[in-house]
């Protein structure tokens, strides 16, 4: 059997992949006409599969992408050709659902207030100027500024594709006792988490009872501009709508039009229709905006996780086996 990756990659990661294929032939092709001649008889590749290199394949059983999204890395040949793809999900869930938690607290407790008014030196706590008089006068009354910091007890979160970041993000909520709701495609259940994960025909169920919506979800042709205006109105008024799944999900104008309109209380991307986001774009002048940069995935842990992955699917592609991470080529995902 014959491995061919392109384009090539380091010696120290290509003697582990040589390790891991056993008596397979690995190539590490230098260039796109060493690897379009190389494939002709491979068994399995790793790298960018072009419609070329694809057309040249003979033999071709087993694609590996080297990365998790595939909206990107599809293609119609590919769809169609007989071959079994895998990919890289799983890396990120733990940091990417961190990071959500990170927007979900930065709103709960005004963190993003703050830290703007930090700069200016401004001590002016959200929702009452004059709470220290207040609470003095009248001890133990709630008062406007208590009722702008949510206890996260009291509030819920609803995931939008529960895959593996979509279930840590649900795990992450669970531990500060937020409630939990979910829809999935696939996916009915979280074990010790969410025992039901609705069908996406709940879809607004969940944005209607979630006071943070959080999409998980992958780009595909069925999510793509899922959240349009009509269905960010489904959502509280209070709500607030985090992205790190694809930015292609949410419609931006829509989302600026249901931000200037009220019809949420705010928004935390990581991800955007756009990228990067240009710098006259309305969204980075809303007070009740966090945008962060496509960083959500950033972790010193991802390369070694991303070499664990490919070596246990080399390893179960030279015993015959199916890889861990297989996908529906024509689901996306």
């Amino acid at each position: 059997m014959k491995l061919v990756i392109h384009p090539a990659i380091d010696e120290t990661r290509l003697n582990k992949i040589r390790h891991a294929a056993s008596s397979m032939v690995v190539v590490n092709a230098r260039d796109a006409d060493e690897a379009l001649s190389e494939i002709a008889d491979a068994d399995a590749f790793f790298g960018k599969l072009t419609p070329p290199l694809l057309a040249r394949a003979s033999k071709l059983r087993w694609v590996q992408s080297p990365t998790a999204s595939l909206e990107h890395y599809l293609f119609p040949e590919l769809v169609a050709h007989p071959c079994i793809l895998s990919n890289m999900r799983g890396l990120f869930s733990d940091v990417i659902a961190d990071h959500v938690m990170g927007f979900v607290l930065c709103f709960a407790r005004n963190l993003h207030v703050y830290l703007r008014q930090q700069q200016q030196g401004l001590w002016s706590p959200v929702g009452d100027t004059r709470y220290v008089t207040d609470f003095v006068s009248a001890p133990g009354t709630v008062t406007p500024m208590d009722r702008a910091h949510q206890h996260l007890s009291d509030c819920t979160l609803g995931v939008v594709g529960v895959g593996s970041i979509g279930a840590e993000v649900l795990r992450r909520a669970a531990a500060f006792g937020m409630k939990l709701r979910g829809v999935d495609p696939v996916c009915r259940s979280v074990p010790e988490t969410l025992p039901s994960v609705w069908p996406l025909d709940r879809l607004d169920d969940l944005l209607a009872e979630s006071d943070y919506v959080v999409i998980a979800a992958p780009h595909t042709p069925e999510t793509e501009k899922l959240f349009r205006r009509s269905r960010i109105q489904q959502m509280k008024r209070t709500g607030i709508l985090i992205n790190i799944g694809r930015g292609a999900i949410v419609d931006l104008m829509d989302l600026v039009a249901a931000l200037q309109s009220g019809d949420i209380a705010g928004a935390a991307l990581d991800v955007c229709e756009v990228e990067p986001l240009p710098s006259d774009h309305p969204l980075w002048r809303m007070p009740n905006v966090i945008i962060t940069p496509h960083v959500a995935a950033a972790s010193t842990h991802v390369a070694v996780r991303h070499l664990d992955t490919l070596l246990e699917n080399i390893r179960r592609f030279q015993r015959g086996e199916p890889p861990a991470t297989i996908v529906d080529k024509t689901k996306w995902y």
